[in-house]
């Protein structure tokens, strides 16, 4: 689909990539940095673009392939939804069409063949298959007009998501020196930015770097106290009846919080690799087309859901790394509206997660980086700033006005903010204790074992090893439980305790022993009281141009909202595709509250191109017409 510029009313020139995103997908603007990349692209230079999730990055490769002569080959590792991205951008009357391994014999040549006539705008490829010289072969014979590289941090091998077939993608500028290429990511620290560059040679792109911020995004973390329990509760108060994601570390955790949810009431299903393929393509089949959908996963499911309806992501278990958590975080209000990222945290997650670093397979140097991931990640869940800034900082994206005092307004430590208190004395009856348990006895434990002696419980291990003869036993009885448990994971969040072995055990760290002499001053962060922060506004809108629609839909405008997604889902199923296929929420908040009454006026709502208008205009205008006014 090649256009070229048009002169509209008034004498203004309209470029050929702003003339497709009004035609075909309904916007009268650009967003950000996404026309400077895109006219980059289409004037065949080549681009790294980082925009957070929701921020339009697909666009950016889009629009360039409807406008470059020949076909846009989109690198995806997202098997399982490349027929849903497919089926999204046929309902916009692109032609788009895929490879993989779920296609059969004849469907693959049936793609080919489009492909070698240029019937195609967009092939989506799995990296996999670049490996095969059947597919540069096919390629070659073929126009391609672009190559998009989308989720390019899998190229990181350090990263959270490394996928060994991206290190081939360094030969399409090598094969095919003349078509421009696009690496896209919503997730890249500094260091995984020059990784990208480097290792799919990329080394004369031109970068464009949004802001990773996603304002609607509420993020919480709170101590873990009965996770299953605790996130049953957020659920009902705050997201009775929304989709979303719920992660957990392991397999039997998935399946036990999806049993537990639906029990309850909450319609849950399990996401995870130990499922056979047709299960888990069912569930995510469900979770796309259905509303109200819960999914309880590990880490196996999500990379590049567009789904944009999810309300919210919570973790039941502490993620490996801030990039993961970004990254499954923001699979929360892509549509730019209020969502939650809620995480549970406590120290038995700190130690698992260091046994998993320590008994994992990788060299010294990988352990290194994964505990330096998961300090990160510590610090992001132990910090009393904001937690938006420093999220952002850790993307080297520290907001400008003193990092520190910024306030997002839209994070627990912002909304409640935390109490610090001197924990120089209690860190010190915790460091005691592991010293004492070593020199005296020459035993070694973890944190259970501490918190029993310091609060003078005579357990049946405590009188085995003759613990409350030692002298600090006792010594902690102006703190409970709970709060033993808090200091010691943030000691060894602040490197003054490590965990190490099987069964967790504490060491003292080289800064120890300026806690133990007096020296040094330990602040520590106050548990909260578990309080229901405000709902809150969300400062970002998915479309651009026409106009957002808006976040707080009117009251008198609810009816026909209803009746319209009502509308939505019937066309959903008849076609058999998600309903955001059809139209996102945001378009039929706007419809519901201009209440169009001709095509011209509907084709005036954002969301609504050409094709759309023409396939569903006038069932709209007849849904307006006789559904409810009030």
């Amino acid at each position: 689909m090649l256009l070229e510029s048009a002169e509209q009313p008034g004498g203004t020139s309209e470029t050929a990539a702003l003339r497709v995103l009004r035609k075909v997908f309904g916007y009268d603007a650009f967003r950000g940095q996404q026309e400077a990349a895109i006219e980059h692209v289409v004037g065949g230079g080549d681009a790294v673009v980082l925009m957070p999730t929701g921020g339009g990055k697909s666009l950016c490769y889009q629009i360039p392939a409807l406008v470059r002569p020949g076909t846009g080959v989109v690198i995806s590792p997202l098997i399982a939804l490349m027929q849903d991205q497919v089926d999204a951008l046929r309902a916009l009357g692109v032609r788009a069409g895929f490879i993989n391994s779920t296609l059969d014999l004849d469907q693959r040549r049936v793609v080919e063949a489009e492909f070698l006539a240029g019937e195609l705008d967009l092939l989506y490829l799995a990296p996999e298959r670049l490996r095969l010289e059947a597919t540069k072969a096919l390629l070659e014979r073929g126009k391609v007009s672009v190559f998009a590289i989308d989720e390019a941090h899998c190229v990181a091998q350090w990263g959270h998501d490394f996928r060994p077939d991206y290190l081939e993608l360094s030969m399409l500028g090598e094969r095919w020196p003349e078509v421009p290429r696009i690496a896209l990511t919503a997730t890249a620290t500094r260091a995984t930015h020059r990784e990208i560059v480097q290792r799919l040679g990329l080394s004369t792109a031109r970068d464009f770097v949004a802001s990773f911020d996603r304002p609607n995004i509420q993020y919480r973390i709170v101590p873990k106290n009965d996770p299953r329990k605790q996130l049953l509760r957020f659920l009902g108060e705050e997201h009775p009846g929304d989709a979303g994601i719920v992660y957990c570390l392991s397999r039997n955790a998935v399946e036990r919080t999806a049993e537990f949810l639906c029990r309850n009431g909450i319609e849950a299903v399990p996401y995870h690799a130990g499922l056979d393929a047709g299960t888990r393509a069912a569930h995510q089949a469900r979770f796309l087309r259905e509303e109200g959908l819960v999914v309880v996963a590990t880490i196996a499911f999500g990379m590049g859901i567009d789904k944009p309806d999810v309300r919210f992501v919570a973790h039941l278990d502490l993620p490996k790394s801030v990039e993961g958590y970004y990254q499954e975080t923001g699979r929360a209000g892509r549509d730019g509206q209020p969502s939650t990222a809620w995480l549970a945290y406590g120290l038995q997650d700190v130690v698992q997660q260091r046994k998993l670093i320590e008994n994992g397979e990788g060299d010294p140097a990988f352990q290194r980086r994964a505990r330096a991931h998961l300090d990160a990640m510590l610090s992001l869940c132990e910090t009393v700033r904001c937690r938006r800034g420093q999220l952002l900082a850790y993307f080297g994206q520290e907001p400008e006005e003193g990092a520190a005092e910024v306030s997002c307004g839209n994070c627990d430590t912002c909304l409640t903010p935390p109490e610090l208190w001197d924990g120089t004395v209690p860190a010190q009856k915790v460091l005691s204790t592991v010293v004492r348990l070593k020199r005296e006895r020459g035993q070694k434990f973890g944190s259970g074992q501490i918190v029993d002696i310091l609060l003078g419980r005579r357990t049946a291990k405590v009188i085995q090893f003759d613990h409350d003869g030692l002298s600090v036993f006792g010594i902690g009885e102006e703190l409970g439980e709970a709060e033993w448990r808090g200091v010691i994971r943030q000691l060894i969040a602040q490197g003054l305790l490590e965990v190490e072995g099987e069964h967790g055990t504490l060491h003292l760290t080289d800064a120890s022993a300026t806690v133990l002499r007096g020296e040094r001053e330990v602040r520590l962060r106050k548990d909260p009281k578990p309080v229901r922060p405000p709902r809150q506004t969300a400062r970002a809108a998915t479309g651009g141009g026409k106009g957002a629609a808006p976040v707080d839909l009117p009251e008198e405008a609810r009816p026909l909202f209803e009746t319209l997604r009502a509308w939505r889902a019937e066309q959903a199923r008849e076609q058999g595709v998600p309903a955001y296929v059809v139209f996102h929420d945001a378009t039929l908040r706007e419809i519901a509250v201009q209440r169009p009454a001709t095509l011209g006026a509907l084709g005036g709502i954002t969301g609504v191109g050409e094709k759309k208008l023409a396939t569903y205009g006038e069932g709209l205008l007849a849904v307006l017409a006789g559904g409810p006014q009030e």
